[in-house]
């Protein structure tokens, strides 16, 4: 099962059989199978509408008739994730281009919640995250499942983040690594783990005064540069 679908899936999936009444749950996961295909990931199932929900009640793996509308409506609404008591994910941000002046995109390695506990060729998903100096706004959450799928799936994963400047993971081998570079995203290890809220405190902090690494992806000049810098114009 933690092959054709991720925990937070099966969470949902449990809740809208639970709406529908009538439906067992693995029932409801072979029938989203059928339609959706495996592995069955959060992505997937944000795209169920409730005339796909109910063809999908009435297939070869399940026939409920009769489910009030209101039901299914709920239902999906449990498969999007909305209102999911219980989940282990935090609630996306709307973000669009500009609305955080002098931001990078910054993608976590998580296996659980809001944790950087993830290491790059194994973890469950990436958070997306785009951080200034003044916010950390998580506006993207991406299960890795499909792009294990890949015949090169360490060349995937980096085409999952390739909008990002910068990964952070616990740990990521030297091959991985090579083609996060390549894709155009920093990796950085944090060996110690903790949640990426305080991992992007740091962050946050480090783009007020940035060292030479986090400069060039910034492209601005380094803080230890910009003082010889000033020190030749007093000259």
């Amino acid at each position: 099962m933690s092959q054709s679908i991720t925990r937070e899936a099966a969470l949902r999936i449990a809740l809208a059989a639970r709406e529908l009444d009538e439906v067992a749950p693995r029932d409801l996961v072979s029938a989203l199978a059928e339609r959706l295909d495996l592995p069955l990931t959060e992505t997937k199932l944000k795209s169920v509408t409730v005339a796909d929900l109910q063809l999908i009640l009435q297939g070869d793996e399940v026939v409920v008739t009769g489910v009030p509308r209101e039901s299914l409506k709920q239902a999906v609404r449990l498969l999007w994730g909305e209102g999911v008591s219980g989940s282990e994910l935090s609630p996306v941000q709307p973000y669009a281009d500009g609305d955080l002046p002098g931001s990078i995109r910054v993608a976590c390695a998580s296996n659980s919640g809001e944790e950087l506990d993830g290491h790059f060729g194994s973890c469950e998903r990436f958070l997306i995250y785009q951080v200034s100096p003044a916010e950390s706004r998580l506006i993207d959450i991406r299960p890795t499942l499909e792009a294990d799928q890949a015949e090169d799936r360490n060349v995937a994963r980096a085409e999952l983040i390739k909008d990002c400047q910068v990964v952070y993971v616990q740990s990521i081998g030297g091959p991985a690594t090579a083609k996060v570079v390549r894709a155009g995203v920093h990796p950085v290890k944090v060996g110690a783990g903790g949640t990426a809220r305080d991992t992007l405190a740091r962050l946050r902090a480090a783009l007020l005064s940035p060292p030479p690494w986090l400069a060039r992806i910034m492209g601005v000049e380094a803080a230890t540069l910009a003082k010889f810098a000033t020190a030749d114009e007093d000259a």
